[in-house]
């Protein structure tokens, strides 16, 4: 019988991030070191018939929805075959992918007909140099490619999503809410997680979602829009008068949303976390590598769904790392 993921709070945990990989072709300042990383090696990070095994489990525990993360997703060889066989999963009403852009221009295609509708792409900075400061790699071009490439295909919404750094790429906040103006894109401004023992997070450059408010009410009015789908994320959503995209603000360390918050995290290696910022996760690659059954497997699906945390605990004073770093999470 068929789980609709809901937990003893009444929140209903109806979709999943799954990382594919914890490999990135960028370097970004927030996320991880230039170099000196310790991958995890091939033989730990779950395969793709382990994948859409623990996916088709989750949906019957009342995953509805799906994130593809990484690392960067599109760094990993046979991803479209991957898509392709999440998309005949029986019960899974929306897939969607995180990328970098970096590859996005040659594979957009090839990810469309695998049935992927819906894209979110990471750009920080409009301004080429800039980028190459915050990504450590000189691919704006490639990425903006990407973006265009993807926005001429069809793909709905397009996601521009950028983690906002007081005094590192503040002064773009009112040039990404203008792109709203001329684009359909849905431009998310993401505060700054201190995920990660090197991270680089720093109160000083910290800038909440209420200061980015302030700052994009300045070139407009902006008019709130109401969330329509049970699948909808954290983000508090609004359009300037006039524009043909929409702005998001995602504030998890100002305006705690873990109340509603209706997700899981799968890593890379196959462990299951209720919370970004909580080290309590459950190893289930072991037991399905183990061959102990899918029963087994659900259980501990249902452990994740009812132990998931009712807040995650950071403040902006006294703040604390989560020990992993965000490309081995799953964003």
């Amino acid at each position: 019988m068929e789980d609709n993921g809901k937990k003893k709070d009444n929140r209903v945990i109806n979709y999943l991030r799954l990382s594919i990989t914890d490999r990135c072709n960028l370097r970004c300042t927030y996320c991880m070191p230039d170099e000196g990383i310790d991958f995890m090696p091939h033989e730990d990070i779950l395969r793709y018939e382990e994948m859409l095994h623990l996916v088709r489990l989750s949906v019957k525990k009342g995953i509805r929805k799906l994130r593809l993360t990484g690392g960067e997703p599109l760094v990993r060889k046979g991803l479209l075959g991957l898509l392709k066989q999440l998309n005949d999963i029986e019960g899974l009403e929306e897939i969607t992918l995180t990328t970098n852009g970096v590859l996005l221009k040659d594979l957009a295609a090839g990810i469309k007909e695998c049935g992927i509708k819906r894209l979110n792409i990471s750009l920080d900075s409009l301004k080429r140099e800039r980028f190459a400061r915050i990504t450590r790699r000189d691919k704006f071009d490639q990425v903006w490619a990407g973006i265009q490439e993807a926005e001429r295909l069809g793909f709905d919404p397009i996601k521009i999503n950028i983690v906002a750094m007081k005094g590192v790429n503040d002064d773009e906040i009112k040039d990404f809410a203008r792109l709203t103006m001329t684009k359909p894109y849905h431009v998310r401004f993401i505060e700054q997680m201190p995920v990660g023992d090197d991270n680089g997070w720093k109160a000083e450059n910290f800038i909440s979602v209420l200061e980015i408010y302030s700052i994009i009410e300045t070139i407009g009015k902006l008019h709130q829009i109401e969330a329509r789908n049970i699948l909808d994320g954290p983000a508090q959503r609004f359009k300037l008068e006039g524009a043909r995209g929409e702005i998001g603000l995602i504030g998890a360390l100002s305006n705690h949303f873990c109340a509603l918050c209706n997700r899981l995290r799968l890593t890379a290696d196959g462990h299951i976390r209720g919370c970004l910022f909580s080290d309590d996760e459950i190893d289930i690659k072991t037991p399905l590598r183990n061959y102990e059954g899918d029963e087994k497997i659900l259980e501990l699906i249902d452990t994740a769904i009812k132990n998931k945390p009712l807040h995650h605990n950071l403040h902006l004073s006294g703040i604390r790392n989560c020990a992993r770093r965000m490309s081995s999470i799953g964003g």
